[in-house]
Formats: C-alpha cells, structure tokens, sequence
C-alpha cells in the first residue's frame, strides 16, 4: 500500500532530507514522546539532535550557513516531526519565523550578526505578539517603546511566547508612536524590536523577566511564557529592517509561513494518529474477528485517511504558492483552517477506535487527543481564518454591477 500523503515532484535532495529526518522521528522521537510528554520535559537530546542534521538553519541562505531550502521542504520536515511530537516542531517553528522575517525584513548588519548563528542551532528563536487581553485583535497591542537619545524604551506584558525560556533571539511587536501624528492607524503604528537575551526564566536581561512555564493541558515539553518589558533598553540598531512603523507587516509575513507550518503539524499528527487507529483496528477482536474487519470501523478508516490526503495537498499548495513568490495569504488560511479541523477530527476518530484504552495514559492517541487541540488556537483561530479566506474570495470575484 502506499504510504498516505506523498508529495510529488520533489527532488532527490528534498526527499534524502526528509527521508532523514523521517528515520530521525521513528528512531529518536516516537519511543520518547510520551515519556518526556508525560514529564513536561523539555527534549534536550532530541534538539540537539535536530541541531546535528542541520534543521534550524533549513531554510537560510547558504551564504550565512544554512541550507537554503525552500518552504515546501521546511513544511514536509514539520509534517514528519509533528507525526513524532507536535511539541518538538513548536521549538522549531517560532525559531523559522524569527529567522524568516529577518532574512525577508532585517538590515544587512542584523542579518550578518544573527543568521550564521542561527543557522548553526546557538541562537534560538521567539516571536512574540500576543498580550493578556489582546486575543485575535493584534491592533489593541498596548505594550510600547519609547525613543530615548539613542535608544528605545519597551514596557509591558506579552503572552503565549514558544520558546520563551529556551530561546535566545525574541522578536517582539510593540506599538511605537514616533513619526506617527495622532490618528495614524493602528497597524502602521507597530515596530518590530529583536531583543537579545539569556536563557532561562526570571530577570534574563536588565528590564525583561520570563516568569516561569504557563501549565497547560497537551502541547507539553516546549516552554510556553509570559514577558514582561519594564524599562527595558534596547539601540536603534535593535529596529528590525531599521525603520519604526514596520512591525505589523513584518509579523504578518512571518505569520502568513507560520500558518503553512501549523497546517503542515496538523497533517502530521493526523497522519500519526490515523497510523495509531489503523494498526489498532486490526489487532483489537469483537465478535471472533479483528475491528478493523467490522464496517463501521471501515468508514472510520476511510474517512481519516481521506482528510489526511487532503489536508497534505491544501498545505503543499499553500507552501508552493508562497515559494514561487506570489501571494499565499488565501491559501495559507485554508490550508491551516482545514488542517487543523480535520486533524482534531481524525485524532478524535482514532480515539474511537481505541475504545476505552484511547482514555489510558498508556497508549498514545492520549497525547495526541490533548495536542490537537491547540492547532484550532495557534497562528490565528478558525474563525480569524474564515474572515481571511472570505475578504480575499471577495477581492476575487468582485460582483460586476
């Protein structure tokens, strides 16, 4: 039978590399996953093990020491390691973001000083939008900066950052008025600052504090934080592209990848999950004959497999669509909205399948179950999505009157 989710036209060095890591997620990540899960352990070998393949630095330019590769290659390798443990890709995904916008948005002097390093795995990357009462309304942004002789000035509290112990590299948007008269739009009123600072959790640089992990119900092992800016000072040269009043369209583009990287870890975990059911289905017996046997367990098989082939196709596009240069905005949003509502659909099936050992800690559709969920949050909601595809389906099909 051939393997669910295959992906034509790919060239023999994409498919070395995901054959690689593919060997990589069966061998060093599935036999641990939900153990460390279980713990709330952060993946230590397993990141150093992805540092050893080249992964973070998969898709910078070879010119600072990356790989070069293309978003399509990027979203295949999530795919594989979100099959293993959508946490591990969470550690991978906020590092790309960072270093996408840098090389799309970042002075030649940022680039030089902050891409051969993170191409090499010691820097690691956050990004950071959110605050406490913000939600999906990235305009009510309150945290600001405040220019200072030669210097900016950032207070306030910003939420859900991956990787906000762990990293060493936050970009973060705050609202900054300067050059901007009373009035101006809200999104044009939005630098980007990339703030360095050391690992770990308290005071972590004069003015910046990373209080300890939010506790959550799945996604576990990958630090999830607040921060907290009082006071903190940061040089011009800090600006992202060196310019205030960026910000907003310099998240937005990372973001717009970040949402083929979600919709690529919810057609991982799907197939994961689809694996789980599949092989339980035909070593569970009712009735003098496997499960799998039974047709209601069919139609479950059927369906699963299905949406995982088609949430593939949807993310494959929205990757090419983006690496040919054109605008993916459209794509991106219904690649992450149907893959994240099809991978909680075919996780939940899966769940079925198990029965009442789906509900046991022992078994691994468990972790998944907890997982799926946070894809229906992560890099927009589904409903944010909706309104993405639906003004850009209007802006096509504009009514003639």
């Amino acid at each position: 039978m051939a393997r669910l989710a295959q992906t034509a036209g790919l060239t023999d060095i994409q498919q070395e590399i995901l054959s690689t890591v593919r060997d990589f997620v069966d061998k060093e990540i599935i036999p641990v996953a939900t153990e460390l899960e279980h713990r709330d352990e952060y993946p230590q070998q397993i990141v150093d093990g992805l540092k050893e393949l080249g992964l973070f630095g998969l898709m910078i330019p070879e010119e600072y020491g990356g790989l070069g590769e293309s978003l399509l290659t990027y979203a295949l390798c999530v795919e594989e390691i979100a099959r293993g443990w959508m946490s591990v890709s969470g550690i991978i995904n906020t590092h790309f973001i960072v270093a996408y916008m840098l090389k799309q948005h970042g002075t030649q002097e940022q680039k030089d000083h902050f891409l051969p390093r993170m191409a090499a795995g010691d820097i690691r990357g956050a990004f950071s939008m959110s605050e406490p009462a913000l939600g999906s309304d990235v305009s009510a942004i309150t945290s600001k900066a405040v220019k200072d002789g030669d210097e900016y000035v950032l207070n306030g509290q910003k939420m859900w950052l991956t990787n906000g112990g762990t990293s060493s590299l936050v970009a973060v948007l705050v609202r900054s008025d300067e050059g901007h008269p009373e009035g101006t739009a809200p999104h044009k009123s939005m630098t980007t600052f990339l703030i360095e600072k050391e690992p770990g959790f308290g005071e972590v640089r004069p003015g910046l504090a990373i209080p300890g992990k939010i506790d959550k119900m799945g996604y576990k092992g990958v630090d999830t934080t607040e921060m907290i800016m009082d006071g903190l000072r940061l040089p011009a040269n800090r600006v992202l592209g060196g310019a205030t009043g960026r910000g907003f369209y310099q998240m937005m583009d990372g973001v717009e990848v970040g949402r083929v990287n979600v919709a690529a870890r919810g057609c991982g975990v799907a197939q994961r999950a689809f694996e789980l059911g599949v092989s339980y289905a035909q070593q569970r017996h009712t009735f003098g004959k496997p499960i799998a046997q039974h047709q209601a367990i069919q139609f479950k098989l059927a369906e699963m497999a299905t949406k995982v082939e088609a949430a593939h196709a949807m993310m494959v596009n929205a990757a090419r669509k983006k690496d040919s240069g054109e605008r993916n905005d459209l794509e991106a949003g219904m690649a992450k909205y149907l893959a994240s509502e099809y991978c909680k659909e075919v996780v939940e099936d899966a769940f079925r399948i198990h029965g009442g050992y789906g509900f046991s800690k022992e078994y691994e559709i468990e972790r998944l179950y907890r997982e799926a969920p946070m894809l229906l949050i992560g890099e927009g909601t589904a409903e944010i999505q909706k309104m993405i595809i639906g003004r850009r389906l209007l802006e096509e099909y504009r009514f003639q009157g």
